[in-house]
Order: C-alpha cells, then sequence, then structure tokens
C-alpha cells in the first residue's frame, strides 16, 4: 500500500489509457509510425493536463493479440512511444503489453524508466480470446528482481474479455495475487472492455484485499459513488473518448466530469 501511495499520493487515483494505434506487423497498421507515436504524445499530454494522476500504454490497435511473447518489431515500438511519452509529461507512465507478455513489459518499463505494468492475467490460467493463457508470476517476479527494479505490478483478478474454467474463488485468488504473487494492486474489471465491474465480488475483494484495489473497467460519472467507497482508483480508457468509443480522440469534457466525480 505505501509503494503505491507514495507514487499516487492522492485520495483516489486515475490512471488514463493511451490505445495505440496499430503498430508495425499488426493486421491494422497503416504504415505512419511518426503518426503512432505523435498521437500517444498528444493523447498523454492531453491527460495530464486534465489532471489524470498516471498514464498506462497499451499496443490496443494490435488485435488480435499474441497470448504470450509478441514480436521484438512490437517491443521496440512500444519503448519508443513509451520513452517519448515519458519525456513529454511529469506524472507517473505505466505499460501493459497485450496480451499478457509480462516480461516485455518488465523490460520496456525498465528501459524507459516506466513506473509501473499491468498484468493481465499474472497467476492462475484463463480461456480468452486467444485460447489459454497461464499466468507466470514465477518469472515475472524473478526477472523484475534480476534486472534490480521497483516497476510496480498492477494485476488483475479474474480479467475482463477471458473466463475461468472453474468457478473462481475469489477470496482465495485475491490472497494468491497478493501474498504469492506479491502485486503492487489488483485490478477488478467486468466481462470486457467498458463494462461495469460486479459490485458484489468487487465489495468482497475490497474486504480481504491488503494492497489497492483499482477499478479496470467501466467507470463512469454515473458509477462513482458505487466505485468510490471500494477501490483506491480505477484505470479509463474507453469513457475517456468521444462517445465513449475506445477508437475516438479524447474528449477533455468526458475527462472533466470524471475528475468532478471525485470530488476534485
Amino acid at each position: 500500500m505505501k509503494k503505491f501511495k507514495n507514487l499516487f499520493p492522492n485520495a483516489y487515483t486515475l490512471i488514463g489509457c493511451v490505445h495505440l494505434r496499430p503498430l508495425p506487423g499488426s493486421p491494422g497498421f497503416e504504415g505512419d509510425l511518426n503518426r503512432v507515436y505523435d498521437q500517444a504524445v498528444n493523447e498523454a499530454i492531453i491527460l495530464e493536463e486534465c489532471g489524470v494522476d498516471g498514464i498506462i500504454v497499451e499496443n490496443f490497435g494490435d488485435a488480435p493479440f499474441y497470448p504470450d511473447s509478441v514480436p521484438a518489431v512490437t517491443i521496440s515500438s512500444m519503448t519508443v512511444a513509451i520513452d517519448r511519452i515519458i519525456s513529454k509529461v511529469s506524472i507517473p507512465v505505466g505499460v501493459n503489453v497485450l496480451r499478457n507478455d509480462a516480461a516485455s513489459a518488465i523490460s520496456i518499463a525498465k528501459a524507459t524508466d516506466a513506473s509501473f505494468v499491468r498484468i493481465n492475467i499474472h497467476m492462475h490460467a484463463m480461456l480468452t480470446d486467444q485460447g489459454m493463457i497461464q499466468g507466470k508470476s514465477y518469472e515475472t517476479l524473478r526477472l523484475r528482481d534480476a534486472l534490480q527494479s521497483d516497476i510496480m505490478i498492477l494485476a488483475d483478478i479474474n480479467v475482463k474479455h477471458a473466463q475461468s474454467l472453474v468457478n473462481p474463488d475469489i477470496i482465495q485468488w485475491t490472497h494468491d495475487l497478493q501474498d504469492r504473487g506479491k502485486v503492487d494492486a489488483l485490478i477488478v474489471s467486468g466481462s470486457g472492455t467498458g463494462v461495469g465491474v460486479d459490485i458484489e465480488e468487487l465489495k468482497l475483494i475490497y474486504q480481504h484485499a491488503a494492497v489497492p484495489v483499482i477499478i479496470g473497467s467501466g467507470f463512469t460519472p454515473g458509477k462513482a459513488h458505487s466505485y468510490l467507497p471500494l477501490s483506491q482508483g480505477a484505470i479509463i480508457g474507453s469513457y475517456f473518448k468521444e462517445s465513449g468509443k475506445v477508437t475516438n480522440p479524447i474528449d477533455v469534457g468526458r475527462v472533466e466530469e470524471v475528475i468532478k466525480s471525485i470530488g476534485r
């Protein structure tokens, strides 16, 4: 908890998403990498100016995603994008290499001096649209130690766009992730991008969590009253965009609405 609060001292933490356009090697790449970088930097600057506490950068445009290890061109492209963002903003920046390349995320964070990573499946196993993905916390934590890094790990519990093969014991998973997986924060999401979380599940996780709980999808001003008592922060992507569509430009008015909804 202390490590998280040292990085994010505000009472409630808002982390805005920078969704990278398709990168080289992905089906949607449009051929102009500088356009990708310029848009990413511009969005990061706007989010900081609006008052968010941090930014997380994702290769969101690369769908369909590799399940585990992404190609070298993805790693190098993300490294450049994140390095440029960090050079232009003063708030903490994080990395999420989709779908679940924790090793690359940790490595990019180390190379760019990013502050944290998001790992969608850190422990357990989930059936996803990329097939079965197993958590590799044993590798991720050893890599972080080998790099002599204090990069924070924000990990999903029962991640979106995925299903467990068994009915998960959410309380046990909470303890597994924080005690055995040594995460710095838990991310709780709905079933998909922009979908709200299950309040009863959120209550259970919050009651048993010894680390900060972060809303990972579906945070809106209208839901703030439900989420604020049961979490320490939120990662927001689609709501910050025009009409709430993830591929649209950032809508400053929508960002300001969220800022007001948490009492700032």
